[in-house]
């Protein structure tokens, strides 16, 4: 039975189906499905208009009017990331939907570790499962595998 050949993707590289690519797969799966999981939370608490996710909303300083608006916002940055085809877009979009989290901690002067950076932390989680996931971005990356 012939094998498939390898697919050239970027110059100087290759997909293969061998069991590191595999890791790298279920890891990067791993990785996202956590970081899906934590947004749908949060999304999903301000779509439902939630009283204690409401009341933490306007504690930092936005409009109550305003909840459900961010909630429906982060969930369709949240549905173009989980689809496979859009994930690279929902990626960026997430991005700046967190990046706006950072700010607005950093303006209510909200303690570092665990509360500003932790849209940090999901970012690191939706953008390193995304690398892991696709092999056509790690080849757009400077990095070199070791040989």
């Amino acid at each position: 039975m012939p094998t498939l050949p390898q697919v050239t993707v970027f110059a100087g590289t290759s997909v293969g189906s061998n069991a590191g690519a595999r890791r790298a797969l279920w890891a990067g799966r791993g990785m996202s499905a956590l970081a899906v999981l934590f947004l749908a939370f949060d999304s999903l608490g301000k779509v439902l208009e939630v009283g204690p996710v409401v009341a933490a909303t306007t504690q930092l300083g936005y409009p109550a009017t305003q909840v459900f608006s961010i909630g429906a916002l982060l969930a369709s940055c949240l549905a173009a990331y989980v689809i496979p085809s859009t994930s690279l877009l929902g990626a960026v979009l997430l991005t700046g939907y967190l990046g706006g989290a950072i700010a607005t901690q950093a303006r209510v002067e909200a303690p570092l570790l665990s509360h500003t950076l932790v849209p940090v932390y999901v970012a690191a989680f939706v953008w390193g499962g995304l690398v892991l996931r696709e092999a056509r971005l790690r080849a757009l990356l400077p990095w070199r595998a070791h040989q």
